[in-house]
């Protein structure tokens, strides 16, 4: 039986690059790349040490209207040159800036959805456990680099008007609160985790003993918020952190008694 012979020993400068053909119908691409990329990445975090976690990453490109397409391998070339170092905030723009200096682009975005996970310990009796919170970095780069910082936190909040008109008790439930932010300088995640997390009711744990319980119960009902409360005083918050910029944040209360939830939002520059 004879094996048909392979051809080896062709070089990659001699293989024609379609994606760098001209396209005749002359459209151009507001945003093309790869999208759900899961990949590990590690972190810095506030006490010095560092945390490693799986993100969802997602890295475009603007093409032109005279080019077919993009080179999809080189945005994970760009991953894997980057990441070497553990990511801080900071670190994004540059990872931004070097997908648009490898696929030779004007304008490159570069978003990272992830887990973060901060050791909390319970009001009371101080156990510790481990709080999860979903964070995103998002960064555009095109001359300039504007990046921005998303945390989503779960907390608990207590209605006013049930409180109010109820002989005894209250209803209560969890919400999301969520900020997305500008900012200057360097904003680690545990700092924004503790301004939306004093806008709510009452933070959540991972772990309550019977006292912790009681004192978490207890200061919902003395600390009742609709959910218009939890973004106006998560405004404050954040128009009293010097760091940030401008802001995008908002609350959905997850209704307990009702078959829908509670939505509010606000977005505010502070130049």
């Amino acid at each position: 039986m004879t094996i048909p012979s392979i051809r080896t020993g062709i070089s990659a400068t001699a293989m024609p690059d379609v994606q760098a053909s001209r396209d005749v119908r002359r459209i151009a691409i507001d945003r093309v790349g790869v999208k759900d990329v899961t990949y590990p990445i590690r972190l810095r975090t506030k006490d010095g040490g560092e945390q490693t976690t799986v993100a969802s990453i997602n890295m475009y490109v603007a093409l032109p209207d005279h080019q077919k397409g993009t080179h999809m391998s080189r945005f994970l070339e760009v991953l894997n040159e980057q990441t070497c170092e553990p990511l801080t905030p900071d670190k994004i723009p540059a990872i931004a800036r070097a997908i648009c200096e490898k696929l030779h682009a004007e304008v490159a975005h570069f978003e990272c959805s992830f887990t973060y996970f901060i050791r909390k310990e319970a009001p009371v009796t101080k156990m510790p456990g481990l709080m999860d919170y979903r964070v995103k970095f998002e960064c555009t780069a095109n001359g300039v680099s504007e990046f921005m910082m998303s945390v989503a936190a779960p907390a608990a909040s207590l209605c006013p008007c049930s409180k109010e008109i109820s002989e005894y008790g209250a209803h209560n439930q969890r919400c999301r609160i969520e900020a997305k932010v500008k900012f200057e300088g360097m904003l680690w995640i545990e700092d924004l985790v503790g301004v939306l997390e004093q806008a709510a009711s009452c933070p959540v744990y991972a772990v309550l003993k019977r006292p912790d319980e009681k004192f978490v119960t207890e200061r919902a009902y003395e600390n009742p918020k609709f959910v218009e409360d939890i973004v106006r005083d998560l405004a404050l918050g954040l128009e009293a952190e010097p760091r940030v910029t401008w802001y995008e944040i908002s609350s959905e209360n997850f209704e307990s008694i009702h078959n829908h939830n509670a939505y509010a939002q606000i977005t505010r520059s502070k130049s």
